[in-house]
């Protein structure tokens, strides 16, 4: 799941005869943006099932490298410029209200 900030990167021009190097530079670049694609960040979806209950969450905490605490990882209303249709963010003007940018 893409972040939304990942960029396609720029490929080289192929030389006109055979090089393992360009190929490899190639392949090393594509890998690399797979990654970047296939990383969802710091979030994490889990579900519950009882019986016929389900209760599904997002997890927008990370693990702050220093304090070992969770912290939410949440936008604020200070990012409303970069957020796109669909995006959550925590409104702190609000009382840590939950909104969705429509």
């Amino acid at each position: 799941m893409s972040t939304g900030i990942t960029k396609a990167p720029a490929l080289p021009v192929a030389p006109i005869e055979y090089d393992h190097r360009y190929h490899d530079m190639f392949n090393d670049l594509l890998r690399n943006y797979f990654a970047q694609l296939d990383n969802p960040g710091p979030s994490a979806m889990s579900t519950l099932y009882r019986g016929t209950t389900i209760n599904s969450a997002l997890n927008f905490s990370i693990v702050d490298p220093i304090t070992k605490l969770r912290v939410v990882s949440l936008p604020t209303e200070a990012d409303i410029a970069v957020l796109r249709a669909g995006d959550v963010y925590v409104d702190t003007t609000a009382g840590n209200v939950l909104k969705v940018i429509l």
